[in-house]
């Protein structure tokens, strides 16, 4: 079976202070280049991955989080997304691996990274992180019904790792889920130096559970819901 694992890009001025942050959220560093700027992140379910917004070659701004994703078979995906009609998916190779590029509505850009055992270049750690603790993005966009029908094909259906929300244009939000008691993470950022905004389950907030807001490093807001 091919693994599809949703795995939202930041782009961060200060990838060391986000990386401390999404530790304090049950984030374990995997996967880390030696001479920095990039670290992808695991959670329970989905993972994080952050970018040196200096260096990026796309114009990546601080506090920025795209959509991407990693799979074991690019080409398959690929061939899957062509036969439903998303003729551009095209696959090619960078100097750190292969690619995939599928546009998405509103001509917006979705990428995945074949994953790859050659660590050449990269540090590999062997931590595991907190399976209590899985990523929740919010992708607000004025096409809600594309965008469902396309992360289908990526595993992502109603109740997945991604809500969608209606809404004038194209954003998404980085947030997580946990089933660790919400006091405990709202003591331990608290603790780092945090401020964490307490909000009430609702239609406008999410869908089931009650939360918090915390401000990260890079002064996005957080959502974490229990």
């Amino acid at each position: 079976m091919n693994a599809i694992v949703l795995r939202p890009l930041r782009f961060s001025d200060d990838v060391e202070a986000m990386r401390r942050f999404l530790e304090l959220l049950g984030l374990r560093s995997r996967i880390e280049l030696e001479r920095g700027g990039w670290i992808d992140m695991p959670a329970g379910a989905g993972m994080v991955a952050l970018h040196d917004a200096a260096t990026s070659s796309t114009g990546g701004r601080p506090g920025q989080t795209t959509l991407s994703f990693e799979a074991d078979d690019i080409d398959e995906l690929a061939e899957r997304l062509r036969a439903a009609g998303h003729e551009d998916a095209t696959v090619w190779d960078e100097a750190y691996g292969r690619v995939l590029r599928v546009e998405g509505p509103g001509a917006v850009s979705v990428w995945v990274d074949e994953r790859s055992d050659d660590l050449y270049g990269y540090r590999l750690h062997k931590s595991e992180p907190d399976d209590r603790w899985s990523v929740r993005l919010v992708l607000t966009t004025d096409d809600p019904d594309g965008w469902r029908s396309l992360l289908r094909h990526f595993g992502q259906g109603d109740g997945g790792l991604i809500k969608i929300d209606p809404g004038p244009a194209y954003d998404v939000q980085l947030g997580f889920r946990t089933t660790e008691g919400l006091d405990a993470v709202e003591a331990r950022l608290s603790e780092a130096g945090f401020v964490v905004e307490a909000v009430e389950a609702g239609p406008a907030v999410d869908d089931r559970a009650a939360g918090f807001v915390v401000r990260d490093p890079d002064g996005c807001i957080v959502p974490v819901r229990g």
